[in-house]
């Protein structure tokens, strides 16, 4: 008997780029433009390769790069959640011994901007460190029908510098935190939506276009939730508020299964001036404190009478 075994493994290739160019059929100087990270993570009978040195079963990561790449020449990757569908279905159906896989596409978030007061027609800024990140896990044994799809909101960073409050929290004798009812609130929003595959649809759906809408629509409106809710809101908790963003899109967004978010508190620490002739800092001056952060995380979903 063999001292090991193989408990579980999977492959592919990591970190493959590109930026696809959108025409206008109208006018072929009118673009729209996406900038993605991908990665490709198969799973399937590759056991031997590990436990008997055996290649023959291995398809190269390089392979797994260049199939990425030639599907995104010949089919539409707008939006991603599309892409990463074809891309489950391909490597699926081409390779019988491959089982399953793992898709994550990051997508940079580029913006056209103003020129004589008019967008641009293929001119962008990009807008910092925020991503749309697509998550898919698939195992053909199942269908395209049963799946996971996830599409997150990742480093959106907030600030308000009022209408934030933190008090009435458990107190003991280790607690030097003071309550407040009016303090700075930073965050970098994490928010992911998880898809319910019988209300969205099976993979081929996905892949054929048809739920395009759907996925742009969600997306922007979950963006938008988060900003105006954050703005509008005078926070009582971090908690409180991330939840009411989580419930305003379950109702938004019915082919959406669970909300989660993920947002770490970004302290600001107003400085303490009274040494200087009892000098009163009114919530102007803060110092931005880059660790350590509150983190705090949340899942929500619908109660199933509510439906």
């Amino acid at each position: 008997m063999s001292y090991s075994y193989l408990a579980d493994s999977t492959y592919g290739k990591d970190n493959v780029k590109f930026l696809k160019v959108k025409k206008d059929k109208q006018n072929q100087k009118v673009h729209e433009i996406m900038e993605a990270t991908v990665c490709v993570l198969l799973k399937g009978d590759f056991d031997v390769s590990y436990t008997e040195a055996n290649n023959a079963p291995i398809v190269p990561t390089d392979t797994v790069k260049n199939t990425i790449l030639i599907l995104a020449k010949k089919y539409d990757t707008f939006p991603l959640e599309k892409f990463a569908a074809r891309l489950a279905l391909h490597f699926t159906s081409k390779y019988a011994h491959v089982s399953g896989l793992t898709v994550k596409i990051t997508q940079d978030r580029w913006a056209k901007y103003n020129v004589d007061g008019k967008p641009a027609h293929h001119s962008f800024v990009h807008q910092g460190p925020e991503k749309k990140i697509i998550c898919l896990d698939y195992d053909k044994k199942n269908g395209p029908s049963k799946y996971s799809l996830s599409t997150s909101i990742k480093d959106l960073t907030v600030l308000k510098s009022t209408n934030s409050m933190f008090y009435g929290y458990n107190v003991c004798d280790y607690t030097t935190l003071k309550p407040t009812n009016d303090r700075v609130l930073s965050t970098d929003v994490f928010a992911t939506v998880d898809w319910c595959p019988k209300r969205l649809g099976c993979l081929n759906s996905i892949s054929s276009g048809s739920k395009d809408e759907i996925f742009n629509h969600t997306y922007l409106t979950a963006r938008d939730i988060t900003l105006d809710t954050f703005a509008k809101e005078n926070s009582p908790s971090v908690q409180a508020t991330m939840y009411n963003m989580a419930t305003a899109i379950l109702k938004a967004a019915p082919q959406v299964a669970f909300v989660n978010y993920e947002l770490p508190n970004k302290h600001y620490f107003l400085f303490d001036l009274k040494w200087f002739e009892g000098l009163e800092n009114d919530n102007e001056l803060f110092y931005p404190s880059p660790h350590p952060n509150g983190l705090i995380r949340c899942k929500v979903g619908r109660n199933q009478a509510k439906l």
